[in-house]
């Protein structure tokens, strides 16, 4: 590629000043002897020869869901497409944000960065020039050799994209800074353990779901037990109950018929929307019109006043700071 071809370049001509150098060094009628005949240490030489690895080591060889490609070492100017909370988490910035105009963008990050619509052109990643782009499932070959002409791209692969703790450790590892993973997964667990024990004794053996009203139609999907946005932290890390519809699913998630709502038996309903907030007026009004449906208020939940308008965009990733957002939400929501 041609950022090889740059870094040998460059490699090269600091060979040649080297060089060049030594051959001045060595002519040096002040040059003291005991800085000429000393002979260095074994720690020195170790150094150097530590320095000297370290300082050529560029690139390096890994694989993802595409095959192997060659990686910065220390990459300094990334995106993490739709995974810039992993970033975030990892105390690095990106140098463009994830944007679709179907819903925008990833708000809680609050983050400076210049918009990357993918649905449209890739001018904005190429004027960001990232040295590496991180990239997620769902994108073809097509599109992941049009990425790797603007920067060195990894695909994530299906099965780290499952898994919160995994994602982020191969992140951190590209990134060149793997022992600060440890610290964030530390920090993390030990917040979930004390959230469970919260919980647990607020809510015990209660369920709980999360459903999506789809603004167009007001259709509801519902998300899994195995949802990787939700069904990971919810039920597996803290613990909670998902009505056994939920819990009986093999997909992230589905539409739930009207037909069904009866059936879902949830003690507790988190409602987010599919596009927007639950400020807007378009969406607030659907809200309300599907709420004082005679088939919502049959609901349980409902009618204890069990179900919460969540705001989307950190429900909709199961990153790091999301999940801690989305636990300060169910303290808030079913403990406070």
């Amino acid at each position: 590629m041609a950022w090889t071809g740059y870094l040998k370049k460059g490699w090269m001509t600091v060979f040649a000043a080297a060089i060049v150098l030594s051959g001045c060094g060595a002519g040096n009628d002040n040059t003291s002897e005991s800085a000429t005949t000393q002979p260095p240490t074994e720690e020195s030489s170790g150094a150097a020869n530590k320095a000297e690895n370290e300082s050529t080591a560029a690139t390096r060889i890994v694989k993802d869901a595409f095959g192997e490609l060659e990686i910065p070492t220390n990459p300094k100017r990334v995106t993490a497409l739709y995974r810039e909370d992993y970033l975030v988490a990892l105390g690095v910035t990106p140098v463009v944000q994830y944007y679709n105009p179907m819903w925008g963008k990833q708000d809680y990050l609050q983050l400076d960065a210049p918009l990357f619509d993918v649905t449209g052109s890739i001018e904005a990643l190429v004027v960001a020039e990232p040295d590496l782009i991180i990239e997620v499932g769902g994108i073809d070959e097509a599109q992941y050799e049009k990425y790797s002409k603007i920067a060195p791209t990894y695909r994530l692969s299906d099965e780290v994209l499952a898994d919160t703790r995994q994602t982020l450790s191969v992140i951190a590892d590209l990134m060149g800074i793997p022992e600060k993973a440890e610290k964030v997964l530390s920090d993390y667990d030990n917040r979930i353990s004390e959230v469970k024990s919260k919980l647990g004794v607020a809510v015990g053996d209660e369920k709980i779901v999360v459903l999506r009203m789809n603004v167009a139609d007001q259709s509801i999907n519902i998300f899994g037990a195995k949802n990787i946005f939700v069904g990971q932290l919810l039920y597996q890390d803290l613990g909670l109950k998902a009505p056994a519809y939920a819990e009986a699913m093999t997909e992230g998630n589905m539409v739930l018929s009207q037909e069904a709502l009866p059936e879902l038996d949830a003690d507790h309903i988190i409602l987010l929307p599919s596009n927007g907030t639950w400020d807007d007026e378009g969406n607030n009004a659907a809200l309300k019109e599907m709420l004082d449906s005679p088939i919502w208020k049959s609901l349980e939940a409902v009618k204890q006043g069990h179900i919460y308008p969540v705001e989307r965009s950190y429900w909709q990733t199961g990153a790091i700071t999301s999940n801690y957002k989305k636990m300060d939400e169910l303290l808030k929501l079913l403990a406070s």
